[in-house]
């Protein structure tokens, strides 16, 4: 009879997972912006210059939005605060008084600083506080748009430097010549550049241009109660202007439309001729 022969049970090793710890992220808590040490001048709006002004520092309130409710400020020079519920002490009022329209205050017045650009109740309205940096901000843009304006009526042509004008002079423009129209343009475009850039941009104004030039040279005419443009030689009417709106303004939107698109293009041939 044959023996069984016994096997053994091998065990095979199980690798056993790695464990992998939660990597605890450390919250960063945004650094709130520090009071910046200099000196700063502060000017009356509207440019006023009286020999002394004594500005409010007292009896006045903020609103915090952290706790919700106004806070009582004022100006104690012997104070490290201008809130009063964190005052200790003596509260030695101070008077704050602009000289010639101007008040300088030193960077080591940090509280008076504070005071005035943060908290005072009438910054911007009845003050403001000098920057420098924003002032220069503003002329850069101011210089790049007058550039933009300027450039734009060198290569603008001459009938939409026509149109643009007319805006601006009326009815003046249909006795210039082409170099007073230029010169008046470079003139538009230097002293008001947005307005200039506006006027180029909206379609509009050469329609209402090309509008007022027909009804100048006799082509068309608006009725004596502006509520309707006609042919001069028959008075028969081309298109009645909508209620409350600008004779030319109406007109410009018709000559889009495809009816207005045909009485364009006969104006246009007898403008022309």
């Amino acid at each position: 009879m044959a023996k069984k022969q016994k096997t053994e049970k091998v065990e095979v090793p199980v690798a056993e997972a790695p464990v992998v710890e939660a990597v605890k992220t450390k919250k960063v808590e945004p650094k709130k912006p520090t009071w910046e040490l200099k000196d700063r001048v502060y000017y009356l709006t509207k440019n006023r210059r009286p020999l002394s002004y004594q500005i409010k520092s007292s009896g006045l309130y903020w609103f915090d939005e952290e706790k919700g409710y106004e806070r009582e400020i004022k100006y104690c020079k012997n104070q490290i605060t201008p809130f009063v519920d964190e005052m200790k002490g003596d509260q030695r009022l101070d008077h704050i008084v602009f000289r010639n329209g101007t008040l300088f205050v030193p960077k080591n017045e940090t509280v008076l600083q504070k005071f005035l650009s943060l908290y005072h109740p009438h910054a911007d309205n009845l003050f403001y506080e000098w920057k420098p940096d924003v002032e220069a901000a503003d002329e850069i843009e101011m210089l790049e748009l007058e550039a933009d304006a300027i450039l734009l009526a060198r290569e603008i042509d001459i009938d939409m430097a026509e149109a643009i004008m007319r805006v601006e002079k009326g009815s003046k423009v249909s006795k210039m010549s082409s170099k007073e129209l230029r010169r008046d343009l470079l003139v538009f475009a230097r002293n008001n550049p947005s307005l200039l850039l506006e006027l180029a941009s909206d379609e509009n104004v050469q329609l209402r241009n090309f509008g007022i030039r027909a009804v100048e040279s006799k082509i068309i005419k608006l009725s004596s109660d502006q509520r309707n443009f006609l042919w001069s030689s028959n008075d028969r009417k081309i298109m009645t202007v909508p209620f409350d709106e600008h004779p030319y303004t109406a007109l410009a939107h018709w000559f889009k439309t495809d009816e207005g698109m045909e009485i364009y293009s006969n104006i246009e041939k007898r403008l022309n001729a």
